[in-house]
């Protein structure tokens, strides 16, 4: 795997770096880590050593016992300059968090410790993730430093709104999930040969919202969270991955283009306009069945008569389905009250599916709203259980399943630019 150098510097979001080193490290990368004076006011080193199986480094004074070396390589002859090798060695460079002051210093091409010598001397990608005070983040001169690390093509990690360290705060300046960050790190890296190179994959996520009037809807209870675990492991798997997300609120996976809707109409305009050129559809999105004939216009007062006329939408995966070629392959989401087989087995061919994803909404520890899920695949000859786990698990169980499908294609089925889906 790759050799991940994390630089931390001053701040509460240390420990969060912690996270991110155990993460990385069970990921199967290697992790060295340096850290500046003020970050040890907040995290101890040997809580990174225990994770990493590293020394830590503070001084580019520092004798490295590694020799710049990464867990799992042997450890040179020769004694290099400690900030020289472990920067040459790295594959991708991540401060964080990256506090105003550290930034300050990377911005001026400053060299007062190890954490900014062996930035300096990095040539692999270097990204940095600001954590501090909103209006620390917000001040001119924060931003002009992090306007000019960009220009010199370090990737910035925008940092996320909500509670801040001062108590009664909030406000953007919060590290972003530790998971996040790896994701972000990860696709920098150099990839090899990936078993979905080549695939392009849309992914639908979410509930659409059909309007009443100006301020109510008709929707459901989707969070998109089962999409958008899809749509990071095909990233993983090596495809040209778009989302569209129907009032999603959650981060899309790094290296994913995303594509916002709202209603049934524009899911189905906007999965319409990227299905020709796609190799593989993941409807997981719940598109709403009905939606009312007119919205009314402005907002509904109480007191006034409501009769709600209710018209049927568009049949998004039927339509598609009419269309889908040789080379293509879609898979279906079943939401039933209960393992209703026979039903999704109709779904299935009337929709011209490949594969439909049956999931029980009757049990409320899995599937909507959910961090885990339980489902049954069903394709056109067998039924294939997967066990409650989190939705990650559950989507690398789904795209296995379409690599088998894709792998019963004739070789003439396929394009040109698939290897082994």
């Amino acid at each position: 795997m790759a050799r991940i150098l994390l630089g931390v510097s001053g701040g509460i979001a240390a420990y969060k770096a912690l996270e991110l080193a155990r993460l990385a490290t069970v990921a199967g990368h290697g992790v060295r880590v340096v850290m500046t004076d003020a970050a040890t006011r907040f995290v101890g080193a040997a809580s990174f050593e225990g994770i990493t199986g590293a020394p830590v480094l503070h001084s580019e004074f520092d004798r490295d016992p590694m020799r710049g070396a990464f867990p799992g390589e042997a450890v040179p002859e020769h004694d290099p300059i400690g900030h020289l090798e472990v920067a040459a060695n790295c594959d991708a460079y991540l401060v964080a968090p990256a506090s105003a002051n550290t930034l300050a210093k990377l911005a001026a091409g400053g060299a007062d410790s190890m954490l900014t010598t062996s930035f300096i001397a990095c040539t692999a990608p270097r990204l940095v993730a600001p954590a501090m005070n909103d209006r620390m983040y917000e001040d001119a001169a924060t931003q002009a430093n992090l306007a000019t690390l960009r220009e010199r093509g370090v990737e910035v990690i925008e940092p996320e709104e909500g509670a801040l360290a001062s108590r009664g705060e909030r406000g953007r300046g919060r590290l972003p999930d530790p998971a996040q960050l790896l994701e972000r790190i990860e696709s920098t890296l150099p990839a090899g040969p990936r078993p979905w190179d080549g695939l392009r994959v849309v992914v639908s996520a979410g509930g659409t919202r059909e309007p009443v009037d100006s301020v109510r809807f008709l929707g459901n209870r989707s969070s998109g969270r089962m999409g958008i675990a899809l749509a990071a492991a095909a990233r993983r798997r090596g495809a040209d991955v778009t989302l569209i997300a129907a009032n999603v609120v959650l981060p899309e996976p790094a290296g994913v283009r995303r594509v916002d809707v709202e209603t049934t109409a524009q899911l189905a305009a906007a999965v319409g306009g990227e299905f020709a050129s796609a190799h593989v559809l993941l409807m997981a999105a719940a598109p709403a069945d009905f939606r009312p004939a007119a919205a009314a216009p402005g907002k509904l007062t109480r007191d006034a008569s409501l009769d709600l006329h209710l018209e049927p939408t568009e049949d998004i995966l039927a339509s598609l389905g009419a269309t889908k070629g040789e080379s293509q392959t879609i898979v279906a989401f079943a939401a039933e009250a209960g393992e209703n087989v026979e039903r999704a087995r109709e779904k299935l061919a009337c929709k011209k599916a490949d594969l439909i994803v049956l999931n029980d909404i009757s049990d409320p520890e899995i599937g909507f709203e959910s961090s885990e899920n339980a489902v049954t695949l069903i394709d056109s000859t067998s039924e294939t259980p997967v066990p409650q786990a989190p939705k990650d698990v559950v989507a690398e169980k789904i795209l296995d399943h379409v690599g088998g499908l894709r792998q019963e294609m004739q070789p003439s089925q396929r394009t040109d630019t698939q290897s082994s889906p």
